[in-house]
């Protein structure tokens, strides 16, 4: 009997779609995209609003506004006072959030089914009919700095990481800190607040996506009435950002910082990023992460660093292709108590060297696309996960069918995609390098 239940699982896992939730897409006339993804299973919705603009987005010399802009966007209405919205969330029994990244920022609640209205309604209002108050802006102001205090000032790690970048990012606004520079943050004002809404927070710049206990038809009629009467913003700016010159040649860099607890190094490769309708380059790089770093007893830096030679307690590899412009492909090594950064990086360097030339195991490479397509199956469970994905992707450009196709295009990548993926992208000339360390380890190195 356990085995007729084994195999019919397996016969399930390797013929069930990637993509079976229903999903449905329609634009309103005043440019609203929406997408609904159907799941009855319990009487729950989570209901997001994704606008195409982040803090790549910003004028040079105003870092930070567009994640102040989205604490300011908790304040009231002409219908609703400040916090508000959050309190009549929590009083429904659901929760609310936002977030704000390079390329997109997010606002989302999840509640019940039955209550989607009400969290659509208020949401549409405030897409349009903020009210900020010349209190509202300073006081929200002190709460971003605040946060830039605690989460990247007082963590030697945060800071060491948004060094690096604005040393991989010489021109590119993904070098500027998705929070702000400190200076810039300080002279922010209602002025640049009020500039900011109306010209990005429109129906014509915005994605909803509705996903849980919820029909094409209910999502449609309740987006019509509540969004679909917001006037769109005329001539929306296109996305033009900066770009990078060529980088020439390595960069490097030492962060020492006497809160270092663990001294580490990490490297960053500038890595082409997931292309609408081109995402095949992307998936090979995302396979690469996996066998380099994704398990570490199992993984090439695992077997090398960790239980190889000795010389690391940890190592990884990370990508993520989701971006509008070049993104980074990342290394990272915490090396033993009794090894230097630099020799952890000279036993990266060879760990890499030695993969570059004796490729993939062939057995972990069928491992790793057992777990890809086994992550995927599994992400149908999560409904919020879902509603992420499909938000994320068509705020950074996107279509419905690239988001659909991507299982496939993971599945599809060979190992020759990741040896040629792995030897284009592992260009020093292309990369920063940094440690973090100790004071007197820097002295001692």
């Amino acid at each position: 009997m356990v085995r007729a239940s084994l195999a019919a699982a397996f016969l399930w896992f390797v013929a069930a779609p990637l993509w079976a939730s229903p999903v449905s897409h329609f634009t309103l006339e005043n440019g609203l995209e929406a997408v609904v993804i159907e799941d009855h299973r319990a009487p729950v919705v989570v209901h997001m609003v994704w606008y195409k603009v982040g803090s790549a987005d910003e004028l040079r010399g105003k870092s930070g506004i567009a994640h102040y802009f989205e604490h300011l966007m908790f304040k009231g209405t002409d219908t609703m006072a400040a916090g508000e919205l959050s309190k009549t969330v929590a009083a429904n029994g659901g929760s609310d959030n936002a977030f704000t990244s390079y390329d997109y920022t997010a606002y989302y609640q999840r509640i019940a089914a039955d209550r989607l209205e009400l969290v659509m309604k208020m949401e549409a209002d405030r897409m349009r009919h903020l009210k900020i108050s010349p209190d509202d802006w300073k006081t929200e102001r002190d709460v971003i700095l605040e946060e830039r205090a605690q989460r990247t000032d007082s963590d030697p790690g945060a800071l060491f990481g948004e060094q690096k970048n604005a040393a991989q990012f010489l021109n590119h606004p993904y070098g500027t800190p998705i929070i702000g520079w400190r200076q810039e943050m300080e002279a922010l004002t209602r002025d640049d607040a009020l500039a900011w809404y109306p010209k990005y927070y429109a129906p014509n710049n915005a994605v909803l996506v509705v996903a849980g206990d919820v029909t094409p038809d209910q999502v449609r009629t309740l987006a019509e009435t509540y969004y679909g009467v917001l006037a769109p913003t005329p001539d929306l700016p296109e996305r033009q950002r900066p770009q990078e010159p060529p980088q020439l040649a390595e960069r490097r860099l030492v962060f020492p910082d006497a809160r270092v607890a663990q001294p580490y190094l990490s490297r960053s490769y500038l890595a082409p990023e997931r292309d609408p309708g081109d995402q095949k380059q992307a998936a090979a790089l995302t396979v690469l992460a996996e066998v380099l770093g994704g398990n570490s007893a199992t993984s090439v830096l695992g077997r090398k660093l960790i239980f190889g030679d000795g010389s690391a307690i940890y190592a990884s590899a990370y990508y993520d292709g989701m971006a509008i412009d070049d993104t980074t492909f990342n290394l990272a090594v915490m090396p033993v108590a009794d090894v230097t950064l630099p020799e952890a990086e000279a036993a990266l360097d060879r760990a890499l060297a030695d993969f570059l030339k004796e490729g993939i195991d062939p057995a972990q490479f069928e491992r790793i696309r057992t777990r890809i397509r086994a992550s995927e199956i599994y992400a149908q469970d999560n409904t919020e996960g879902l509603a992420r994905r499909y938000g994320e992707a068509l705020a950074s450009g996107f279509s419905i069918e690239d988001v659909q196709s991507w299982p496939d295009v993971l599945m599809s990548v060979t190992e020759e995609d990741v040896m040629a993926a792995a030897h284009a992208v592992f260009d020093k000339r292309h990369a920063v390098t940094g440690y973090l360390t100790r004071p007197e380890q820097e002295a001692a190195q």
